[in-house]
């Protein structure tokens, strides 16, 4: 069992269950997925960048990503139907938990200025979402043999119905909040 996932199970659903009084274990909410994604709007305009957006993002996650393809043409943006606007990985299960112990306890500390997360990133059904402007704070990512820098975005997608319980959740998790 990954750290994170020891730590959901020992310490954050008997708190959790104390402060909210749920009545039952199941009902306490938990991290349901964890989706990584990179807009490739640069690709547009230069093809290497939609193979180096994927290598990056299959170093990061340790899964080949899925092409994300435009639904309808839009001539101000200059994208036709069918053209490939981005790339996603969704993560669950084991997956899941080593990258967020990889996000929090590494990335986090590598990101140049970081003062914490705005509490304000967790939505109204208390999933978190983050935006990276430069993909080098991963250690998987080797400053040297970078060709171009571009950003990404990662969305914890957790069972919180609001706003409160799911702020609660990742803070007990380790998720480091701005205060």
């Amino acid at each position: 069992m990954n750290r994170i996932q020891e730590k959901y199970n020992k310490v954050v659903v008997p708190a959790l269950k104390q402060k909210f009084d749920y009545s039952n274990s199941m009902s306490v909410p938990k991290i349901e997925k964890v989706v990584v994604n990179i807009g490739t709007g640069q690709g547009l305009r230069d093809p290497k960048f939609n193979e180096v957006a994927e290598a990056t993002l299959q170093r990061i996650t340790g899964q080949r990503p899925v092409k994300t393809v435009a639904k309808q043409s839009i001539s101000n943006f200059k994208i036709r139907e069918g053209l490939v606007v981005g790339m996603m990985v969704t993560l669950r299960g084991q997956k899941m938990y080593n990258f967020l112990d990889k996000l929090i306890n590494i990335t986090f500390p590598r990101v140049r200025d970081f003062r914490g997360i705005e509490a304000k990133s967790v939505d109204g059904k208390g999933s978190l979402n983050i935006g990276f402007r430069e993909h080098i704070a991963f250690p998987e990512i080797k400053s040297d043999e970078i060709e171009k820098i571009h950003g990404l975005q990662i969305s914890v997608v957790t069972t919180a119905t609001n706003h409160e319980e799911g702020l609660e959740l990742l803070t007990m998790l380790g998720f480091p909040f701005k205060k």
